[in-house]
């Protein structure tokens, strides 16, 4: 990991940290003055450089805000804590408006000041993690007709800022399209953040967009920037909108008709230049008239609707996309990459994909962990997408397995479709009840064995198979994993070690 560059003319204050930082394995570097900090920055390779940065304001040869501004114009990806005696409040808060990632009141409490850099890097970390996905993977691959329309759309649109609506099955690649509309267009030099409103707990999820101030509500111990600021001159990606509450639509709203909105508990006006791309696999007019969605809003963010195909829609793309995700598998896995038959690709062809190109590409990593040969057969697919499911046309419910970063495999249940054309990823009333009764009937039969500690053993089992899950959806990336199931990279990590998932 990069070091945390310290920047402080107080070196009590530059002590105090290191040794605190180097206690929670936190790698440092000290300086005393923005001048060396701005020197450093120049000559610094991208592994040498910092992945954070702690600055005062106050310091003799420079002020901290010059050096966030100085930063920023170079580096925007840079997260940067300002420190500030509590005189200098009304100048931090300004200090968001150059970028800040969060300001450190003077004298602070150590631990709090160790937990926000934490939070600073894993922050930071998340960025790199994308970063490092949209480098190495293609933007979208496609030969399809319909992809070749969604790919004519996003080159009309690149030059436009204007809001865009993607519609399509889960797991589609809906925020695939979004980055691309990103990366194609004038703010492609500005942050990207997504954020699944479906994912996020309703009472956290006002502060996720709009942040908050300090002490507007029990553990909000800092002030905190929220999704609109950090996405500040970039795009905002709004994942599974039709599932917003309906109270914060009309707060969305108003930050789309005047870009301006206010942090949980503030009194000031905060504006944002902000692009919002939303998605959703709802029919949302259909929602509009239930009455829980704004009739309003879903115009604002309906300007431009751009429809994402089903892969069963695109049947010509299956075997370029289960090429490519079986050459990436072996990348991950450090192995010789597996080539497919055609008479295995045929099957592939001919089946319906609830789960769309996630659940193809989560076949290919299964392939290149648990196919015996290095040539991929019919005999070798998983149990959802052979033989047995071709025969009849009967429901079968049946596994899709997942590796983990240590190789381990979790079983998850898939329903395979009697209509392709028609199925939902998971059968209503089906395979979710399914788990839930067998949960349940499991339960019963330790309590009425007297089994000791049911809680404790049914709760271990549960956690460990959604652990393995993300870990798997993730090709072994904790932090993003942590992200994806909404806990700190921390807890991911001590629950790993105390579930014995290592």
């Amino acid at each position: 990991m990069k070091p945390i560059w310290i920047v402080d003319d107080d070196q009590s204050i530059r002590f105090v940290l290191e040794k605190a930082l180097l206690r929670e394995h936190l790698p440092t570097r000290s300086f005393s003055n923005p001048r060396d900090v701005l020197t450093a920055l120049s000559t610094a390779s991208d592994e040498d450089g910092p992945q954070i940065l702690v600055s005062d304001i106050r310091m003799p040869g420079g002020s901290g805000l010059d050096l966030l501004e100085k930063v920023k114009a170079k580096h925007p990806g840079l997260p940067v804590i300002i420190m500030t005696a509590f005189s200098d409040l009304d100048s931090a808060v300004s200090a968001f408006q150059g970028g800040a990632f969060e300001y450190l009141p003077k004298p602070f409490d150590l631990p709090k000041a160790v937990e926000l850099i934490r939070r600073a890097v894993e922050e930071s970390q998340r960025e790199e993690v994308a970063e490092e996905r949209m480098a190495e993977t293609p933007e979208m691959l496609g030969q399809a007709p319909a992809m070749q329309d969604v790919f004519r759309a996003i080159g009309r649109l690149s030059q436009s800022n204007v809001t865009v609506m993607i519609t399509g099955e889960s797991g589609s690649g809906k925020e695939l399209v979004a980055r691309a509309l990103h990366k194609h267009s004038p703010r492609a030099n500005g942050p990207f953040v997504a954020i699944n409103t479906a994912a996020i707990p309703k009472d956290l999820l006002e502060s996720e967009l709009f942040g908050h101030e300090r002490g507007a509500f029990t553990g909000a111990q800092t002030m905190r920037r929220g999704r609109f600021e950090q996405a500040d001159g970039g795009t905002l990606f709004l994942d599974e909108i039709g599932d917003m509450p309906f109270e914060l639509q009309t707060r969305l709203l108003r930050v789309l008709s005047d870009g301006h909105f206010y942090r949980v508990g503030g009194h000031s006006a905060v504006k944002s230049n902000v692009r919002v791309i939303a998605a959703t696999h709802q029919d949302l007019e259909q929602r509009v008239k239930e009455g829980v969605f704004r009739e309003d809003l879903f115009h604002r963010l309906n300007v431009i609707r751009l429809r994402l195909p089903a892969l069963r829609e695109r049947k010509e793309d299956v075997s370029m996309l289960t090429r490519h995700f079986l050459q990436q598998s072996a990348k991950q896995l450090g192995v010789e990459p597996k080539r497919i038959s055609d008479a295995a690709l045929a099957w592939l062809e001919s089946f319906g994909f609830p789960g769309n190109v996630r659940q193809l590409e989560n076949i290919c990593h299964w392939l290149t962990v648990m196919a015996p040969a290095q040539v991929i057969e019919p005999k070798d697919l998983p149990p959802e997408v052979g033989v047995s499911n071709h025969e009849g046309g009967a429901q079968v419910l049946a596994p899709v397995v997942m590796e983990s970063v240590a190789a381990t495999t979790v079983a998850l249940p898939v329903v395979a479709p009697t209509a392709p054309s028609t199925a939902p990823a998971v059968a209503p009333g089906g395979a979710m009840e399914n788990w839930e009764s067998a949960l349940e009937a499991e339960a019963v039969a330790l309590l009425d064995s007297g089994s000791p500690e049911v809680w404790d053993t049914l709760t271990r089992r549960f956690e460990s198979r959604l652990i393995l899950a993300a870990l798997g959806s993730t090709k072994g990336r904790r932090i993003e994993a942590a992200q994806k199931l909404g806990i700190g990279r921390n807890t991911i990590t001590r629950k790993i070690q105390e579930l014995g998932l290592e």
